[in-house]
């Protein structure tokens, strides 16, 4: 991608220091830990750039060893790191992923956290196809929520998709206010992603067209299953895709691989049975690992933010 190239998929939030063994046990005994990149938005761009799309992640971290550590991780999947920032005055955050058990934050205070509209003022939102976000980054903060205002706000209107994944994180959301914002931003999007234990938990939605009903909004919602499948509801009706038997060593981050799978599908062209059977398809390389991350090359899958 040459400097000037606007990229077609532009993704925002913030991107931590992850801790996690190197083979499916517990942080209790493992005595081999590895250090990856891992942020919900920042996996969606690395997972569509090895689908041979162009993307950009754009995020602040610290001015630190583990922020740019970062950077180059994330830049060499052949993401655009063009507008991603280092702040002097905040640290990068940090996390501890323990297979089985579930993932441990130290975020408080990050540069990301310190995030506001101006992080997206000399951006061109509205060139790119796909402008992604989470229900993550609201969370984050007062100017973090401004900066998630803002975008959809340029995007909405725009001709670019706003493409947003619930991402729901109880303990971001103490104020308790996390159902009517995260309700009010997925109705404001064209494509949405949410799990139905999610949205059970965060609306009392039982089944997929529960979800439907409470969405009418979105272009296309895509309520996801977890074993069971995923179903998408829009332009093309109702379309069910079961999911891919696969034996899991880690949940995390395949909600993100399935995203990047949709949508590369969907800048490619793919109807609604192949965008999910490409998310499906993501998702499983990553719950094989303990990565938020993975490739498949020559039939082996293995993790490749490694330094």
């Amino acid at each position: 991608m040459t400097p000037e190239a606007m990229p077609r998929l532009i993704a925002i939030g913030e991107t931590m220091m992850m801790f996690a063994p190197a083979r499916a046990e517990s942080l209790a005994t493992a005595e081999d830990v590895r250090l990856h990149a891992g942020g919900a938005e920042s996996n969606v761009a690395c997972h569509v750039a090895h689908a041979g799309l162009s993307s950009a992640w754009v995020g602040a971290v610290g001015d630190d060893v583990f922020g740019h550590r970062i950077r180059r991780s994330i830049e060499r999947h052949g993401v655009d790191t063009r507008w991603v920032t280092f702040d002097p005055a905040a640290p990068t955050g940090v996390y501890f992923k323990d297979p089985g058990k579930g993932v441990l934050y130290y975020r408080s205070g990050s540069a990301a956290s310190r995030m506001g509209p101006a992080a997206v003022a000399s951006i061109p939102l509205e060139d790119a196809d796909v402008v992604h976000l989470s229900g993550i980054t609201p969370a984050l903060s007062a100017s973090c929520a401004a900066l998630v205002h803002t975008v959809f706000e340029r995007v909405e209107a725009s001709s670019a998709a706003l493409s947003f994944d619930v991402n729901h994180r109880p303990a971001l959301w103490r104020d308790g206010t996390a159902a009517p914002v995260l309700l009010a931003l997925a109705n404001r999007a064209d494509i949405v992603f949410v799990g139905r234990d999610e949205a059970q938990a965060l609306w009392g939605c039982s089944t997929a067209d529960d979800v439907r009903a409470l969405l009418p909004e979105p272009e296309r919602l895509v309520v996801k299953d977890g074993s069971v499948g995923a179903t998408e509801f829009g332009v093309d009706g109702r379309v069910f895709e079961p999911a891919i038997p696969t034996d899991v060593v880690e949940a995390v981050g395949a909600g993100d691989a399935f995203a990047a799978g949709y949508l590369a599908a969907l800048l490619r062209g793919e109807d609604s049975g192949d965008r999910l059977r490409a998310g499906h398809e993501r998702a499983r390389l990553v719950l094989m690992s303990t990565s938020d991350f993975v490739v498949e090359s020559a039939s082996i899958a293995y993790s490749e933010i490694t330094e």
